[in-house]
């Protein structure tokens, strides 16, 4: 088994080599709508296909493209990852955080996770934007599974007290303070919860559901990266109403918000 940190160590190089950016300070990962949203940051110097970086396997989901862009924001070096993959799509947990390994291992210290959710919460209506305060992972593994990680990391038992960061939320508050705050249940998917599940969710303090996130936020912590996260509510999770769940109205309500999660971004991403 090809060794993770290392695969991300020259995953980096290469990305780096082709970018032309020594380094980088910011990683947004850009979940379902949210690339849309992220052409307001401006235009990027470069764009490289993950399919040449080495260890980065295709996404196969719909409005996923694997990509990362490079822009700079005032003196911020940003990569903008776009082409999540999943559990779901018969990755392994290493697969799936590969991409944020390599960008912290190019540099980045600081990491936004975006995604669009489920609102478990029924006083969120599609189209809400919902800072993360906190996570449960109901993917039933980690990241950290497997053989400890090589010498000159931290150890595998990490520390998720502050995992999406406290002084981030903060900053990303006084820029936009009509944010609210939320729990994300991340599940594995690909198909919807059940109205049960959503309702055990809600029993267990989660106010938002999806299937992406919870993984990557832990390989970003356990390499000490600070950890920003933020839900774009598409629909209702199942059960809150009468109506049903399909991947056409995630898709639909990430192109209806392109506009004000643009805006969004241009306020949060300078403050971090």
């Amino acid at each position: 088994m090809a060794n993770p940190y290392k695969l991300a160590r020259r995953a980096a190089d290469e990305l780096r080599e082709e970018s032309g950016y020594d380094n980088y300070d910011i990683a947004i990962v850009l979940g379902s709508g949210w690339r849309e949203g992220a052409v307001a940051l401006g235009t990027p110097t470069n764009v490289i296909a993950t399919s040449s970086l080495t260890g980065f396997v295709a996404p196969t989901v719909a409005g996923h493209s694997g990509q990362i862009l490079s822009l700079t924001i005032g003196d911020r070096r940003i990569a903008l990852v776009a082409g999540r993959v999943h559990l779901y799509e018969g990755n392994t947990a290493d697969q799936v955080v590969h991409p944020i390994r390599t960008v912290i291992a190019a540099g980045a210290s600081k990491v936004v996770l975006t995604n669009a959710a489920g609102g478990i919460d029924p006083s969120w209506t599609p189209g809400t934007v919902v800072m993360i305060r906190d996570h449960i992972n109901l993917t039933a593994t980690s990241p950290l599974e497997g053989p400890a990680p090589p010498k000159g990391y931290g150890s595998r038992f990490v520390d998720l007290t502050d995992l999406y960061s406290a002084r981030l939320r903060s900053a990303a508050s006084k820029a936009v303070p009509e944010l609210a705050e939320g729990v994300y249940a991340g599940f594995r998917g690909p198909h919807y919860e059940t109205p049960a599940e959503i309702v055990m969710a809600r029993a267990m303090g989660a106010t938002l559901a999806g299937m992406s996130t919870v993984l990557e936020a832990i390989a970003a912590r356990h390499l000490e990266a600070e950890v920003l996260g933020l839900s774009l509510v598409s629909n209702h999770a199942a059960g809150v109403t009468a109506g049903h769940l399909n991947h056409l109205e995630v898709l639909e309500a990430g192109q209806s918000a392109a506009a004000s999660l643009g805006t969004l971004l241009t306020r949060v991403v300078p403050v971090l």
